[in-house]
């Protein structure tokens, strides 16, 4: 219904109701009641289809997520191999990989290895004839600070990242030694404490 149309028909209504309590009739009055009624529900109707959807009750909630991540390490090494040793000093170095869980800390120690008489200190190479050849590992390059197993004393320490780590092993057979010939071989284990 357009507002001109509207504005009539009320002002109809209105003209209506007057003219029926002039006559006192109640039975105009009650005709011109319903009529109202009936329009005033036609005109809330149409307001709440203008006003928009209905609105939607809502409620909320909540989830809880977590987890743990636990600490795991891994540590691999590979061959130490010296060459051939002529009496004179020999040097050589190789790597081991360490990996960590992020914010891991973590030791890595070297046995004295299967040698006779072997100490952290001083490793014994087995010769393929008889005989032992000596020699030692460090943490540093100038082959000044050895490579043990005691946790907390002479293992290296590093703290896990995730990712792989490299550790340098720098070994040393001291000279002078008056070993048998043939090969010579050791077998080191590697232990990570975290």
């Amino acid at each position: 219904m357009s507002p001109i149309k509207s504005k009539r028909f009320f002002s109809r209504f209105a003209s209506e109701i007057l003219t029926s309590l002039k006559r006192k009739s109640v039975a105009a009055m009650l005709t011109a009641l319903s009529l109202g009624r009936a329009v005033g529900g036609v005109v809330a109707l149409a307001l709440m289809c203008l006003s928009g959807t209905a609105s939607a009750a809502t409620a909320t909630g909540t989830l809880t997520v977590s987890a743990t991540v636990l600490s795991a390490c891994t540590v691999t090494g590979s061959s130490l191999a010296f060459g051939s040793y002529t009496s004179a000093q020999l040097d050589a170095s190789v790597t081991v990989n360490v990996i960590c869980t992020n914010g891991t800390p973590y030791n890595v120690g070297m046995d004295a290895g299967n040698g006779t008489g072997a100490t952290t200190s001083v490793r014994k190479m087995t010769g393929s004839v008889a005989g032992t050849l000596s020699y030692a590992l460090y943490k540093d390059s100038s082959h000044t600070t050895n490579w043990g197993n005691t946790v907390g004393t002479d293992t290296a320490t590093g703290n896990g990242s995730g990712i792989s780590q490299v550790l340098n092993v720098y070994g040393r057979i001291s000279s002078g030694q008056n070993a048998n010939i043939g090969a010579y071989s050791d077998t080191i284990t590697i232990t990570l404490t975290y």
